[in-house]
């Protein structure tokens, strides 16, 4: 495409192009780092959004990736800039990523607006960081471009492909069940994590770079391509080239991220078999770009989409190299035409339509198509009742069939380490009938909402062969878990939803079909309880915590800070320089 910016219409002009004493300052100290005024004159400066970090595995390859990044840049006559941000890793960040989605949002629009660069690239991947750096990015405006990390490659154990997460939970609970040995589990952990890049499961990190990819801040196909492929180091390289042109079209997130574009990402994945944690995501996503995208959006979607992906853990085989090699997510895409809109625009300066015209599927029972799928209805459910008036969500494709539809009574936990304890009680009062309720585990509740939605069974059950029941939460769940977990129970508990109301022995229906989940309690009973119920304790009396607490919005509401969202107040002025 032709030149639409002038090399005095550049961002980082401003900084550097002036004949003043401010201006001397920025170029000194440019020059100071080695760099001659050739080098940046006249060109865009490119930021480069780097969650690399001693503490996460998922990135380890980005110390280096970068570098590919930076070639293309200086390919396409641009000027690198590597600016470190906020890297969460889920492996070891407590008490959960969730917490900091949004401190990584504020990380990255704030480096973006406060230095002299005209586009940037993200590099994310791990669960948080693709939402996190996409909210930054989406909010400051400049010409973006996102590139994932990667899966990792398929684990290995004794002749058995293994996945993240999903292989995690089911050798775990063979091994409560006393079904393999110490040092089984000890080669089990060796064996299922054995290169850099993100879970090769459909989990939470596949589900949100692949909608990165649909909802066009990829490059074509770049959401699955492994981490250890070279076809991964081209890729960066590639976006490191794309940025450049992008700045002189001023390709911006608004002209991408339509609402057309987000319902390409909700039909996306739902045909992928995604992660319930897409759902929260997606909507605060849509909202930084000043699109209204409901949890009815994402119900629309699962009654006429089909999960058609056969990866785990909604699929009973293939981990996401598989599905690379299948055609990855163009092939899924033109699998699915007619449920897409084709004519949105993406980072390429091409439509949609345009990036899959040859997409290719070269295995089908990697990705069936529409008329052979894993799942007939889509990935996601959204239930609503009187005990989630504002919605909740469950993953039917990857839970058992008989849970679909389910009365049983419950049993009720308010915390995790009593729940925890409970749990491995050989004279736990439990059957497989029963709903396992965690509650007060939800945004404020958690805080941060972790990753405790997929409770485990009961110890007693578990030796007994029982492995799956039905579980409910105002909690998430891991993107790689699996069973008939209800999660994301909005208005969650610690502020008053119906599930603080529950008690152990009450009868909850749930019915997938119908979409519904309810509490079997008179009304009159629970206003009594309502009136009865006391708020706890707060979570935070200082810091980040304590204004994550007072401005973290509900789950069907995306989780986002009600002050970063479009709309709560005028936009932030470019800097003053001077």
């Amino acid at each position: 495409m032709s030149s639409k910016k002038n090399p005095a219409d550049l961002r980082s002009a401003r900084w550097f192009a002036p004949d003043d004493l401010r201006a001397f300052g920025h170029r000194s100290r440019a020059m100071q780092m080695g760099y001659a005024p050739e080098e940046w004159k006249g060109r865009p400066v490119i930021a480069i959004l780097n969650t690399w970090s001693d503490a996460q595995p998922c990135h380890m390859h980005f110390k280096s990736r970068v570098d590919d990044v930076k070639r293309g840049i200086l390919m396409a006559g641009g000027f690198p800039m590597e600016l470190p941000a906020l890297s969460l890793s889920e492996s070891f960040l407590k008490p959960t990523t969730m917490l900091y989605r949004n401190m990584l949002a504020m990380d990255a629009e704030e480096l973006l607006r406060g230095h002299p660069v005209d586009g940037v690239v993200l590099m994310g991947g791990c669960d948080k960081t693709t939402p996190g750096l996409l909210l930054g990015a989406t909010s400051m405006g400049l010409p973006t471009i996102y590139l994932p990390a990667g899966p990792m490659l398929r684990g290995n154990w004794k002749g058995k492909t293994l996945g993240s997460g999903s292989d995690a939970w089911k050798y775990w609970d063979e091994r409560r069940a006393g079904k393999i040995s110490d040092k089984d589990w000890v080669d089990v952990e060796a064996g299922i994590a054995r290169s850099y890049g993100t879970c090769m499961t459909m989990g939470t990190a596949s589900t949100m770079t692949a909608i990165a990819e649909s909802i066009g801040m990829t490059l074509p196909g770049a959401s699955s391509i492994p981490a250890a492929d070279a076809g991964h180091i081209r890729m960066a390289s590639e976006c490191g080239r794309r940025i450049v042109e992008m700045v002189w079209e001023d390709l911006t997130p608004e002209k991408i991220q339509t609402r057309k574009a987000f319902e390409n990402a909700i039909t996306v994945a739902m045909a992928m078999g995604c992660s319930t944690n897409a759902i929260i995501h997606l909507i605060a996503q849509a909202r930084r770009a000043g699109q209204d995208i409901v949890l009815d959006d994402f119900e629309k979607a699962s009654r006429k989409v089909p999960v058609i992906a056969n990866v785990r853990p909604s699929g009973d085989k293939y981990l996401m190299e598989d599905f690379f090699y299948a055609g990855g997510l163009p092939g899924l895409m033109s699998r699915i035409r007619e449920h897409l809109h084709l004519d949105v625009m993406t980072v390429t300066g091409q439509t949609l339509g345009d990036n899959i015209a040859r997409a290719e599927v070269y295995n089908d029972d990697v990705i069936r198509t529409v008329m052979d799928p894993i799942y007939r209805e889509g990935a996601l459910a959204v239930l609503k009742g009187n005990l989630a008036p504002d919605g909740c969500v469950i993953k039917p494709s990857a839970c058992e069939p008989r849970f679909l539809k389910h009365t049983g009574p419950a049993l009720v936990f308010d915390d995790y380490p009593s729940m925890k304890k409970a749990i491995d009680d050989p004279n736990l009062d439990v059957t497989a009938d029963h709903v396992l309720i965690l509650r007060n585990a939800g945004p404020q509740g958690g805080p941060g909402m972790p990753e405790w939605g997929m409770l485990p069974i009961p110890t007693k059950l578990v030796k007994q062969g029982v492995r799956d029941m039905v579980r409910l939460s105002d909690a998430r769940m891991s993107g790689t878990s699996y069973g008939a977990c209800i999660l994301h129970v909005s208005p969650e508990s610690y502020v008053g939803g119906p599930l603080a109301l529950v008690r152990t022995g009450d009868k909850i229906t749930l019915d997938v079909n119908a979409r519904t989940i309810n509490l079997d309690v008179p009304e009159a009973e629970l206003a009594k309880r309502r009136a009865e119920w006391k708020a706890p304790e707060p979570r935070y009396e200082r810091g980040y915590g304590w204004m994550f607490t007072r401005h973290i919005k509900q789950a069907n509401e995306g989780c986002d800070f009600d002050f970063l969202e479009t709309g709560f107040g005028a936009p932030v002025s470019e800097p003053s320089i001077y």
